[in-house]
């Protein structure tokens, strides 16, 4: 018979049984190749139980300093690297702590998970991680939006064509075209604020689904974990990951806006448009084309937001079938929100870069902007001021759009006098409602592209960014 020695550690879950399920299997259901991402989070959990096991005098005064030094001794070591995680011997991140801690300083590392219950627990460290996710996705879609006003402010007066259906439209400033951005990224940072509020409640002390005969104080171990509230019912604690899903959903949107960012990115960039180039160190070049800059983090960025939906669709579809309370597929809500996470950071990181060091090209943009037909909404609403129903002078300036595309002009190019010849209601100012300058500065409307509207819309930006900031 093998030694006591020699023989593999079982789990700290295997009274009951006289077997434990195979290496393949062991291997199959560990999640710690993954949730050792989360051992801040167990840490801190574990040591806000055991003072406050402690404090209700489940605890004694000694075992609780033992599990307060050990824990902090486990967490220099791991901040250090030297700590081993072994798949072989844990299954997850907490066994793996809570395995060490016991062989240290003994039983009463045992008696930390008095009271608790591995549900309550691995979803206290979900709550937690999530938490700090959404205040670091808020800081950094914060700081594009901020990225995002300082360039708007720096290219003020800078025109560009305004699209619809990728057809030009009508000329814009580029600001205005930027700071629609900016607004979509302040919203994004409020969602990361929703899903942290959606976090920020404590399961602790529901333990496995019907709560302890422990008298714990949940709302003291709350509040040293920094939750603002606990959750009311022990089973709602431990059986949903509706904050999960809020928080990959956050992410979800935020991917998207950064993906219409860059496809924007993408498409200026083209020879074609030429309306801005990517910096060096945000741009790549081919391996058999020397010419080549390609604005691939761009790219990336548009890519990876399929996998941030997909990381959303799995959550959604792994809760939706689960009967309450805890089971073994909610092991499968960590991986979609560390990849949402990972994602959208780096994404929100290099969007942020290339929107900080993009060279602009003026002079191209402007001259976009007097091609083709812009102006032709100003020349319809000119003579809607000389008394035209709209309707009809829509119809005038469609056939005078037509002529000029087959004369190969443009309505800058045509004189009052040509003008009349479409309608006696042009008189000699009619040119001047076609000035692509003076087309933007009418548009004085609140949230326009006027000069005067945009500023206004950064001031207000501004003043949103300062309230935003923690």
């Amino acid at each position: 018979m093998e030694s006591q020695q020699n023989q593999a550690p079982k789990p700290l879950w295997s009274g009951r049984f006289d077997a434990t399920p195979s290496g393949e299997l062991e291997l199959f259901g560990a999640s710690l190749p993954f949730d050792r991402r989360l051992w801040r989070e167990d840490i801190a959990g574990s040591v806000a139980h055991a003072t406050m096991l402690g404090r209700q005098g489940v605890l004694d005064a000694a075992d609780v300093d033992a599990i307060r030094t050990g824990l902090a001794r486990i967490a220099d070591e791991i901040e250090a690297g030297t700590f081993v995680f072994d798949p072989a011997l844990d299954e997850d991140v907490h066994m793996a702590i809570e395995r060490v801690l016991t062989e240290r300083i003994g039983p009463a590392g045992g008696r930390l998970h008095t009271g608790r219950s591995r549900n309550d627990q691995t979803v206290t460290d979900g709550r937690l991680a999530a938490k700090g996710f959404a205040a670091s996705l808020h800081d950094a879609a914060l700081d594009l939006v901020a990225a995002l006003a300082e360039r708007a402010e720096g290219e003020a007066g800078v025109v560009m064509p305004g699209y619809t259906h990728l057809q030009p439209a009508q000329p814009v400033l580029l600001s205005h075209h930027l700071l629609a951005y900016a607004w979509m990224l302040l919203r994004d940072c409020r969602r990361f604020d929703a899903a942290l509020d959606a976090a920020d409640a404590s399961p602790l002390g529901a333990a496995a689904l019907a709560g302890t005969t422990y008298p714990l104080d949940r709302a003291m171990s709350a509040e040293a974990m920094g939750f603002s509230s606990v959750i009311p019912n022990s089973m709602d604690a431990v059986a949903d990951r509706d904050f999960v899903c809020d928080l990959v959903y956050a992410c979800s949107m935020c991917q998207m806006h950064l993906s219409r960012l860059c496809e924007e990115l993408i498409v200026w960039s083209t020879a074609e448009f030429g309306f801005v180039e990517m910096d060096d160190a945000h741009s790549t070049g081919s391996s058999i084309m020397p010419q080549k800059k390609n604005p691939d983090f761009c790219e990336l960025v548009r890519g990876k937001t399929g996998r941030v939906y997909g990381d959303l669709v799995s959550i959604l579809t792994v809760l939706k079938g689960i009967p309450l309370t805890y089971d073994k597929d909610l092991q499968e809500d960590k991986e979609p929100m560390f990849d949402a996470f990972d994602t959208v950071l780096g994404s929100l990181h290099a969007v942020t870069g290339m929107v900080r060091t993009m060279r602009v090209k003026a002079d191209r943009m402007a001259e976009a902007a007097r091609e083709g037909f812009m102006a032709a909404t100003d020349l319809a609403d000119y003579l809607v001021g000389k008394g035209m129903p709209f309707r009809e002078a829509h119809g005038v300036v469609g056939r005078v759009v037509a002529d000029c595309v087959k004369a190969g002009v443009t309505l800058q190019d045509l004189t009052a006098e040509e003008l009349r010849s479409w309608s006696p209601l042009f008189g000699d100012d009619a040119p001047d409602a076609v000035a692509i300058d003076a087309v933007v500065s009418r548009r004085t409307t609140f949230g326009g592209t006027s000069p005067e509207a945009v500023a206004e819309q950064l001031v207000l930006l501004k003043e949103a960014v300062a309230g935003e900031a923690r």
